[in-house]
């Protein structure tokens, strides 16, 4: 209670990322889906602090214990904003990389003058009950779990839903729709998008899920779940809350190694599941 009062944390985040990424048509475990999320969320991490700043500034200024912190703090948001560096702006729409430069260049000179009401503004949380309240196709900073999911109907029953983001997807890349048509109905059928009508094997690792289909191979690796960490946790005040999907086929020392990236890379709590 005394930390939350010294240091007000606060825990922004975001939900349907994957489902974002997909709708764009980048595959997830890609360089231009890991900078297309990195540019995303130093938008919000930068925006959250700034408006701290402000709140401090016209409401009762910074938390109780900025003062002892003010330098440790102001070099942590300094290096927030150097971290705009790594990301690839080929991979980026100009406006949004533009959007978080700027935005960190007010978050930062903001602080040093006013200093922040909030000693943490973001973490990446699960966001399972909030998510699917807002029927988010995904959760937090996680990729799909499947293209095809089930949903209980409140008579009894279920009913197959593929997912609202790939029809997007699949217009975003340029199919028609008539094509788009053949291939959601070849997922309902099959329930994977693998060797579905007209598809190009290019564009299947946009719709590559945490889960291997029943009737299909792919899947994304392991790596791919933790390169995302690393791509978003320099925009994050907080931790991640990620869970790492191994293949079932997967060694003591890979999942070993899958923990001990993660954690490198800052998750605050991480899941490992075997398929």
């Amino acid at each position: 209670g005394r930390n939350s009062h010294d240091y007000r944390p606060l825990g922004l985040g975001y939900a349907n990322l994957g489902a974002l990424l997909m709708s764009r048509g980048l595959p997830y475990d890609s360089d231009a889906g890991r900078d297309y999320s990195a540019a995303i969320t130093a938008v919000m991490h930068g925006a959250a602090y700034a408006q701290s700043s402000r709140v401090g500034r016209d409401h009762g200024g910074p938390f109780p214990g900025y003062a002892k912190n003010r330098d440790a703090m102001m070099r942590v948001m300094r290096k927030h904003r150097s971290a705009l560096k790594d990301i690839d702006r080929t991979h980026v729409p100009k406006d949004l990389f533009e959007a978080a430069r700027k935005i960190w260049d007010d978050c930062v000179d903001l602080g040093e003058q006013h200093g922040y009401r909030n000693g943490q503004a973001t973490v990446l949380a699960p966001t399972g009950t909030i998510g699917f309240m807002m029927d988010c196709d995904t959760t937090g900073v996680e990729p799909d779990i499947a293209l095809v999911k089930y949903k209980k109907l409140v008579g009894g029953g279920l009913m197959k839903i593929v997912n609202n983001t790939v029809p997007m997807a699949l217009t975003k890349l340029g199919y028609t729709q008539a094509q788009v048509k053949d291939i959601i109905g070849y997922i309902d059928e099959h329930e994977t998008i693998e060797g579905a009508p007209g598809l190009k094997d290019s564009h299947l690792p946009v719709f590559d899920c945490a889960f291997k289909a029943a009737k299909g191979e792919r899947s994304i690796h392991y790596m791919g779940h933790i390169k995302m960490m690393g791509a978003t946790q320099p925009f994050i005040s907080g931790g991640i809350s990620k869970t790492v999907n191994v293949r079932k086929e997967a060694t003591v020392d890979e999942i070993s190694q899958a923990y001990i990236q993660s954690w490198k890379l800052g998750a605050k709590a991480v899941s490992i599941y075997r398929d």
